[in-house]
């Protein structure tokens, strides 16, 4: 038996680069083009290149303002695509891999061999922590160098699994359902049995969210500094971590909810439930965005790729099955039969999956293909431990396994991304480059009302260049006040747009104001409120005085019909 891992540091093939920009002005364009046809890594720009949702094309773009800047964008893409792809050749690290020769079968190399057949670095990330508070909770750090996890009975640690210094240590002696980290590694959050506790990196509480009644599962959104939980009740709950408030929190209408994880690419969560169904939500959104029926039993374990265009679900069918979530379709792309039912399902950086059922852990390699894979890329048991979770260390071959008896890693090549920029995730940051990154991100917040089910929908226009509106955007809520009629009702265009005004009724402040005559916010309504009550109030009094006051007597009274004869 002979098998090679190819850690990273592997050869690349060295990339032809194109000649120099020609100083010709003129020619521009066409050398960018000449250029990218004689560049010999054409996949390689395409991989790159991000263009301009394809909504409307630019000939039928009036503004002329609106139509240059477009044009100058693509120009800036197509550039930045070119150079990326070029800047290729710099990147030293190359993707492990997992060969086997003649009859062998990947999955039946053992961790031993692997072990055995890479450097002693690679081989230092094999580790087994033994605890008797399990079964174990993890989460690795956004930089993959720091690991959480949390028993069930109250044990909580973090350290740097790398080095092997713990940061922190500390036992509860409370149930702990769920961990997860913040936007770096300076503080975390625990879903205990009541209520969701947040610490520092030393074990200091910190926090107690108390809205957050028993929680089951957390997630944290980093772009938009979110901390999501459900729980017993049912209940879906945004917390933001930058301001201390309670961003939203939905009644999902579907019992106790167990299962949950974020789309990386557009911030929606998936929630499982024990109907066999799944509910897309998002922050700005009262109800479901998207609900399937995807198993005939509750649902175990839900994952999504990182480009998220596929998502694995597992249940008590016993049945996983891949799905696009691109349409949304009836029937999944593959479905597979597991032996017992999986409970825990993670994407790594690179599309392995890993699928955890009883003490075993499989990893499937392209398996969102339509082609059905016949065999796993690896497999792996722990000897009397059932295991909870399994997660995958960013930028590293490692998967991580919390059971009952504790936390393992073991060695998966070629699951991590073997480049990382440093803008984005650093393993290696320092102290001030850590608090610099933390000072951008939340400069650069995304706030929670852009989370959609389809991003690029906010980018999407008229052809004349006034935004278009989407389902999935919130508007702003426009009511019309009952026997109050506005006369920029009757000046208005049949597709909604304000008619131009003259002798100075066009102005930027008569425009506002007429369009706050029908916008109803919170204090329009209370000062509202208070006419009205002042209105029915003198009402009463005026009838109150009229009934006291004697009626003056006229000639006509004799004519009037008396009650007592």
């Amino acid at each position: 038996m002979s098998s090679t891992a190819k850690a990273p540091g592997a050869t690349q093939e060295h990339i032809k680069l194109a000649p120099a920009k020609t100083s010709d002005k003129r020619k521009g364009k066409s050398s960018r083009k000449k250029k990218a046809k004689e560049y010999s890594g054409a996949e390689s720009i395409r991989k790159y290149r991000r263009m301009r949702p394809q909504g409307v094309p630019l000939k039928n773009v009036k503004d002329k303002k609106l139509k240059a800047n477009l044009k100058r964008y693509d120009g800036k893409a197509q550039k930045a695509a070119y150079e990326a792809a070029r800047a290729e050749i710099l990147l030293p690290e190359e993707a492990g891999v997992l060969e086997a020769e003649g009859m062998e079968r990947t999955y039946k190399f053992t961790q031993s061999e692997i072990k055995s057949a890479v450097d002693i670095a690679a081989s230092r990330k094999v580790l087994d922590l033994m605890f008797d508070s399990g079964p174990y909770a993890l989460r690795f750090s956004q930089n993959g160098r720091h690991c959480l996890f949390g028993g069930e009975k109250g044990h909580v640690g973090a350290f740097d699994w790398k080095s092997g210094s713990f940061a922190c240590e500390v036992n509860f002696a409370e149930t702990i359902r769920d961990v997860t980290w913040f936007h770096n590694e300076t503080m975390f959050a625990v879903a205990q049995k009541k209520y969701v506790y947040v610490y520092d990196n030393m074990g200091t509480e910190l926090y107690v969210l108390r809205k957050h009644i028993d929680p089951n599962c957390l997630e944290f959104l980093p772009y938009h500094f979110l901390l999501a939980s459900v729980g017993q009740g049912g209940w879906l709950k945004y917390h933001d971590t930058s301001t201390g408030s309670l961003v939203a929190e939905h009644r999902t209408k579907l019992g106790p909810c167990r299962v949950m994880r974020q789309n990386p690419y557009n911030a929606v969560m998936h929630l499982g439930h024990t109907n066999g169904t799944v509910t897309l939500w998002t922050p700005n959104m009262s109800d479901y965005v998207v609900k399937t029926l995807c198993h005939r039993g509750p649902v175990q374990g839900i994952a999504i790729d990182q480009g998220g265009y596929y998502m694995a679900t597992s249940g008590l069918d016993s049945r996983l099955k891949i799905w696009d979530i691109r349409n949304f379709k009836d029937k999944p792309v593959n479905e597979y039969f597991t032996y017992t039912p999986a409970t825990c399902l993670d994407f790594s950086q690179r599309g392995l999956l890993a699928v955890t059922y009883g003490p075993h852990v499989q990893v499937w390699k392209s398996i969102c293909k339509k082609a059905k894979q016949e065999s796993p890329y690896m497999s792996h048991m722990i000897p009397g431990s059932t295991i909870k979770q399994c997660r995958f260390a960013p930028f590293e071959d490692v998967l991580g396994l919390g059971h009952t008896g504790g936390f393992s890693s073991i060695l998966v090549p070629g699951a991590g991304e073997p480049n990382f920029d440093a803008l984005e995730a650093n393993p290696y940051q320092t102290k001030k480059q850590r608090q610099e990154s933390e000072v951008k991100r939340l400069l650069e917040k995304i706030p929670s009302d852009l989370i959609t089910l389809r991003p690029e929908e906010i980018l999407l226009m008229h052809g004349d260049g006034r935004d278009k509106p989407s389902a999935n955007i919130p508007q702003v809520t426009v009511r019309r006040r009952r026997g109050v009629s506005s006369s920029s009702d009757k000046d208005d265009t049949d597709d909604g747009r304000e008619k131009k005004r003259a002798r100075g009724r066009s102005s930027a402040k008569r425009r506002f104001l007429r369009k706050q005559q029908n916008v109803v916010d919170q204090q329009r309504e209370d000062m509202q409120r208070k006419l009205d009550k002042d209105k029915a109030k003198r009402a009463r009094e005026a009838q109150k005085n009229s009934e006291d006051t004697p009626r003056r007597r006229t000639a006509l009274d004799r004519f009037m019909r008396n009650d007592e004869d």
